[in-house]
């Protein structure tokens, strides 16, 4: 993810090295797109569910519940690669404080890739649902680059309330549980690109029923 919406010094790509404050932006470089599941499936999914995602970090767990009204493509892709085990052993690799801790990219799992993390992704892209619902702090949404449409896996949590960032970047849930264990990877030291100075893992994302999170 990066910024300028969040976009970096190449005006395009890598996440990492976007600029900071009111116009620092999440970003992630764009991939090739491939067919996605039927509109129909897909809310018939979203809409017979109440389900949330519990990510377990080494700072503690943080549960997310979904807004599939407003982003149903978008809750429905990030529960597909969740239950996968997709976004198992990735790590937050930027963060602002005062802005957003970015996450979702599954380079991030090889600390020899070190230089192109942020660029990562699924293979394939989900068409932007940009919505009504403002980037306040504890609010989900997924990065991209400045093609609108070219969101991912990549995603960000707001920590501050970037509402420069609304109707821009797919918001699609927010935070329910864990605001202690935003506020810790939040105001983590770093270091250029916004990378933490020790790595902040995910060490699972489970999608699970909403009365088990409790």
């Amino acid at each position: 993810m990066k910024v300028t919406l969040p976009i970096c010094v190449l005006s395009l790509v890598l996440g990492l090295a976007g600029a900071r404050g009111a116009e620092s932006k999440p970003e992630t470089q764009a991939e090739p797109k491939t067919e996605t599941k039927s509109e129909a499936k897909e809310e018939k999914t979203t809409v017979t569910t109440n389900e949330v995602a519990v990510i377990k970090t080494t700072e503690g767990e943080m549960v997310i519940e979904f807004w599939p009204d407003v982003a149903p493509k978008t809750v429905e892709n990030f529960k597909t690669l969740a239950k996968k085990g997709f976004y198992d052993g990735t790590c937050f690799h930027r963060v602002i404080k005062g802005f957003m801790i970015q996450g979702g990219d599954p380079l991030t799992k090889d600390a020899s890739q070190e230089s192109r993390w942020g660029t990562g992704g699924p293979g394939h892209q989900v068409k932007a649902e940009f919505n009504d619902r403002h980037h306040d702090r504890g609010v989900v949404s997924m990065a991209r680059s400045q093609n609108p449409d070219s969101a991912g896996s990549q995603f960000f949590i707001c920590h501050g309330s970037p509402r420069f960032l609304d109707k821009q970047y797919t918001a699609f849930g927010k935070l329910i549980k864990g605001d202690d264990v935003l506020e810790k990877i939040a105001t983590t030291a770093t270091h250029p690109p916004d990378r933490p100075d020790k790595r902040i893992g995910v060490e699972s994302i489970r999608i699970v029923p909403a009365d088990q999170a409790k």
